[in-house]
């Protein structure tokens, strides 16, 4: 494993997931094993979230031009070198933005935020390779729940569901880098080191497709 790691082009590694899936976990493991840089997302400073998931249609906008404009500023910090970390681990895509955009915003609004985003994504890095933890409704609820977040207390069952197919829909149809998705609702790399280390291989595998389809129920040990 650790020769496949060194002899890897990559560089950048972005997971993203739905609310849930795991993905700011995920993202902190890789950087632990891999010594890399760690990016997360701050939703904690969107001073409109809790708000957003308590009166979706009055906070909407709010709640996804800070989104936008915060992923923007902390993306941009990632063009400038590393010298100290040969490897990026971030828990997100900016591209993503446009997910929650697209489900959330009314027409009006949304022309707002294109013209917006127009004007700055041209700038943002992309990742080398995006792992994306592909998970079914009810574990993503059972996560949540776990997890109990304040913010997320009024977190409904049928906006994840909706956000579950957006995703979905948007990284079915995803070309900007390779991707390699994984189904993690049958997969516990928290908790099995053994899995986790499948997964690592997975992702530093050698001679992957543009997209790669990652089902650990279906392999045979």
């Amino acid at each position: 494993m650790q020769t496949l790691i060194e002899q890897s082009e990559l560089r950048h590694i972005a997971v993203e997931g739905v609310i849930g899936a795991g993905k700011t976990t995920l993202t902190k493991m890789l950087a632990e094993r891999l010594s890399g840089k760690i990016v997360l997302e701050k939703f904690e400073e969107n001073p409109f979230l809790a708000k957003f998931y308590e009166d979706q249609d009055r906070y909407a906008f709010q709640t996804q031009i800070f989104f936008l404009l915060n992923r923007y500023k902390q993306q941009q910090e990632l063009v400038q070198a590393d010298l100290f970390h040969r490897f990026l681990i971030t828990d997100y895509i900016f591209e993503k933005d446009k997910i929650f955009a697209y489900l959330n915003l009314e027409d009006d609004e949304l022309k707002l935020y294109e013209s917006v985003l127009t004007a700055i994504e041209h700038t943002i890095p992309t990742p080398d390779l995006v792992v994306y933890l592909q998970s079914s409704v009810s574990r993503l609820m059972n996560n949540i729940r776990q997890r109990g977040r304040d913010i997320e207390r009024n977190m409904s069952e049928q906006y994840i569901r909706d956000l579950n197919e957006a995703y979905n829909y948007f990284f079915f149809r995803y070309k900007s880098a390779p991707l390699l998705i994984v189904n993690s609702s049958q997969i516990d790399f928290v908790h099995n080191d053994a899995e986790f280390e499948d997964l690592l291989y997975e992702i530093f595998r050698p001679g992957k497709a543009p997209v790669e389809y990652y089902n650990p129920a279906s392999l045979q040990r």
